[in-house]
């Protein structure tokens, strides 16, 4: 059986976690209403995607 023979240290084991962390998504201007939104995805805002109205624009 593997048993290790030093305690880790603190140090080293949140050197290993350091790089555990979420990314920002990538966002894009919507060329219609100028609203941030994903990209390739309906325009929450105006409801368009690709020039053409999908959704009702709630207002």
């Amino acid at each position: 059986m593997a048993v290790p023979k030093r305690k880790t240290s603190k140090a080293r084991r949140d050197k290993r976690r350091a790089n555990w962390k979420l990314s920002v998504p990538g966002m894009v201007v919507c060329p219609q209403c100028g609203e941030l939104k994903m990209p390739h995805r309906v325009c929450k805002a105006c409801g368009t995607y690709k020039g053409q109205e999908v959704l009702k624009a709630e207002a």
